[in-house]
């Protein structure tokens, strides 16, 4: 086994967080959370938890103790205030960046988004194409790379991942609104036809992607990568999958994206739509990034299709569904509220 390492997650008792504390525990090494929310886990015996937020310096600097290799993944999603998402996403960034230096850690992994390429006008998209921030959230993940960019000259070993959206045990937001609709014998409305290719990338391959981050070569992984699936079809085909899991006989069923997409703009200014723009601007649109940069330089090898994802994401889903039912927020541990979509849902 190689060596036992002590790892700091920032944002550890997010989705990502508690399931890349999972994986690293099963494989021996000690782990650091710092969230601003409780880490309420069964797991929380086995780690050392600190509360504080990555913008509060003393409380980065407690956590920074002893460190390795710290996992950057805390970021003010999408749904929060810009204020909240710029002063979180990029001096927050730059606060845990500035510390690991000090304190001499051996790596820093930044957790990054394809958020980063806008709304492009290509697929599949590398890592060397152009940066468009839409939204607040966008931008400030591309200042963070920034940031990141600057340390990695000053000569720290900085590899930034770019993931799709990632899903697995414990992700709720907006996928808890399909398995929702899934469990009651619903069908599902999609944006456009769905013949569009979306990639999506399970949790577990991202974690193996950040182990190989945090073990290869240190020159070999001090570089950016996108992670993603490597087996998605379309939209349609893939969602449908999970319809055809529940066994109800329901259909994914397309509409016209334009009408939809102004509906749902009215919608968001209405404060009635569960749905933030990125999520309905994209929907309809191909939405894929090559990984082979990834597959050749790390060895980065992905075990489950987008089916496979969703999937194991919706038997998470009906398997612990008493422990979050009634409860919503704008994380990904939480379902968004449906908001109108309650009313739709009659109609499917």
């Amino acid at each position: 086994m190689a060596e036992s390492k002590t790892y700091l997650i920032t944002g550890g008792a997010g989705f990502l967080g508690i399931n890349l504390t999972r994986y690293l525990l099963a494989r021996g090494h000690r782990v650091v959370s710092l969230d601003i929310a409780d880490f309420d886990y069964p797991e929380r015996a086995q780690i050392t938890e600190i509360k504080g937020d990555i913008r509060d310096r003393a409380a980065v600097d407690r956590a920074m103790q002893g460190v390795q290799i710290v996992v950057h993944t805390a970021a003010a999603l999408p749904l929060y205030s810009e204020a909240d998402i710029f002063s979180t996403d990029i001096d927050g960034t730059r606060n845990v960046l500035e510390s690991a230096n000090q304190h001499g850690v051996e790596r820093f992994i930044q957790i990054s988004s394809t958020a980063v390429y806008g709304v492009p006008d290509h697929h599949p998209l590398y890592e060397d194409d152009r940066l468009v921030g839409v939204g607040p959230y966008g931008r400030a993940k591309i200042q963070a790379e920034e940031i990141c960019l600057e340390y990695r000259q000053q000569g720290m070993c900085v590899p930034i991942i770019r993931p799709k959206s990632f899903i697995g045990p414990e992700r709720l937001g907006v996928f808890a609104l399909f398995y929702d609709w899934a469990k009651d014998g619903r069908g599902f409305p999609m944006i456009g036809s769905g013949n569009n290719r979306y990639q999506l990338l399970d949790v577990e391959d991202l974690c193996d992607a950040i182990m190989l981050c945090a073990t290869l070569d240190r020159d070999k992984v001090n570089d950016t990568f996108n992670i993603g699936a490597k087996d998605f079809t379309t939209m349609r085909e893939d969602y449908q999958a999970v319809l055809d899991y529940a066994g109800r006989g329901k259909k994914i069923r397309g509409f016209p994206a334009a009408p939809l997409i102004f509906g749902l703009r009215l919608l968001e200014k209405l404060k009635l739509s569960p749905l933030y723009a990125w999520v309905y601007e994209t929907a309809s649109k191909d939405s894929f990034v090559s990984i082979e940069k990834a597959e050749r330089i790390l060895g980065y090898t992905p075990r489950y299709s987008n089916k496979d994802a969703l999937i194991r994401n919706y038997r998470w889903y009906l398997d612990n569904l008493k422990s979050f039912e009634g409860q919503s927020g704008v994380s990904h541990r939480v379902p968004w509220s449906q908001g109108i979509l309650k009313v739709a849902k009659l109609f499917f």
